[in-house]
């Protein structure tokens, strides 16, 4: 179902604008800004210190990221969401929250090579993204080859993608492809919530549903290969 746009969105939009890093695609062909484009960010001046930095990719509506950066308040944190109407969500939540360790980026994630630089991320966070059942969306998965290839280059040494999830099939797929491209799975947890690492998990609003339904959990911390 389409989501009705937001009431008010490009003002509000505008008021989070100390949040917003980058908004829309700086050329039509994704794959053309993904290859040449380079607006390269200075994490320095984004956040005024040099810390630490992690990477959301579809954030949703914030809740994850927002109790992270209150717990770490030491690192720097970045999230990617392609939709307007959710990020502003987040961005929303994050300024009420005062919280000043996070940013956005209202973009595709393909094309996250224009901005961020090589090896400057210590973590991926990939939490409940949509599995996009059927081999015609393989492409699109966020744990597929050209997007495991992306995060290498953006990840530090020792560099991890930390993914949770509720759908067994898409859990399995990614597993072969971390393997495949070259990362080692350091981590497989197929309940979560009734395993060691249950303790410190931020529950995500997805999560929760899925909790509620009976649905168990699958993680995996995948390390740059």
């Amino acid at each position: 179902m389409r989501m009705h746009k937001k009431r008010h969105l490009e003002p509000r939009m505008e008021a989070c604008g100390e949040l917003l890093l980058v908004r829309g695609k700086p050329m039509p062909n994704l794959k053309e800004a993904a290859e040449t484009y380079r607006a390269l960010f200075d994490y320095r001046a984004v956040f005024g210190r040099e810390a630490p930095t992690e990477l959301e990719v579809g954030c949703g509506n914030g809740g994850f990221l927002l109790e992270l950066a209150r717990r770490e308040p030491e690192k720097n944190f970045l999230a990617v969401e392609v939709c307007s109407n959710v990020i502003l969500t987040a961005m929303e939540r994050t300024r009420a929250a005062g919280l000043t360790n996070v940013r956005f980026l209202n973009i595709p994630a393909e094309i996250l090579a224009c901005y961020l630089p090589e090896g400057s991320i210590g973590r991926i966070y990939l939490n409940f993204s949509t599995p996009l059942p059927g081999t015609s969306h393989a492409k699109q998965r966020l744990t597929s080859p050209r997007f495991l290839a992306i995060y290498r280059a953006l990840l530090t040494e020792g560099g991890e993608v930390v993914q949770k999830t509720d759908s067994e099939e898409f859990f399995d797929w990614s597993l072969e492809q971390y393997e495949k491209e070259g990362y080692h799975v350091r981590s497989v947890t197929r309940d979560l919530h009734h395993s060691a690492e249950a303790a410190g998990n931020i529950v995500t609003e997805y999560e929760a549903n899925f909790l509620a339904q009976g649905k168990p959990i699958f993680r995996a911390v995948a390390v740059r290969g």
